[in-house]
């Protein structure tokens, strides 16, 4: 049995462990506005919703390697709007190739065979390959830890599902199939999780 005392581990080193074993996550694939106008996306899988009145959501967003903001960061910070998308296995390849670290400014759109399409009554467009979407306003950003990782509370203002994830319950109300929705999941390293035999059980009353 081992019993790992994080208290005597580096940080990358429990970074190492927890996301190893806090698994799988959901990743958020966000998309935010560079300077110039055009948009950075970068996916981070230290994310969860945290509120339903009012709808908040949270990621977790560290430093670059050389120690910088990274720019998603910046530029909620400096704009105050963003776009999470949530992947499906498809495109796992091309949301791990836009956590590639750039210069401040450069798009990973440039990189990428994806394109956007106007958000609905929001500021800022969507992938059209993502078949979920949440259009958030910075709520709160926090700090934690001698890093400064940054805890950025978003507000849900529109969400954006496909239409063929949507079905009918036996009630008449909507219900997202999470089959069809097909979510990565993050794991350990190099590793992701596609969706696998989805459990009904009800809950007690």
């Amino acid at each position: 049995m081992m019993d790992i005392d994080f208290k005597s581990l580096p940080p990358s080193d429990v970074y190492h462990c927890l996301t190893q074993t806090l698994i799988p996550r959901p990743v958020a694939w966000v998309l935010t506005e560079n300077p110039a106008g055009d948009y950075n996306l970068a996916p981070f899988s230290y994310f969860t919703a945290v509120s339903s009145d009012p709808p908040l959501v949270m990621i977790s967003v560290g430093k670059k390697p050389d120690s910088s903001f990274k720019d998603t960061r910046v530029n909620i910070e400096a704009r105050g709007h963003f776009v999470i998308h949530q992947a499906h296995s498809g495109l796992a390849a091309p949301m791990t190739e836009t956590a590639r670290a750039l210069e401040h400014g450069d798009s990973e759109l440039d990189r990428i065979e994806l394109t956007t399409t106007p958000f609905a009554g929001f500021s800022l467009p969507r992938l059209v390959q993502c078949r979920v979407a949440m259009a958030c306003r910075l709520f709160e950003l926090k700090e934690v830890g001698t890093n400064r990782q940054a805890l950025v509370f978003g507000e849900v203002q529109h969400l954006y599902v496909d239409d063929k994830a949507l079905i009918e319950d036996k009630k008449g109300r909507l219900k997202v199939d999470a089959a069809m929705l097909d979510p990565v999941g993050r794991l350990g390293a190099n590793e992701y999780s596609k969706m696998g035999e989805v459990l009904t059980i009800p809950r007690p009353s």
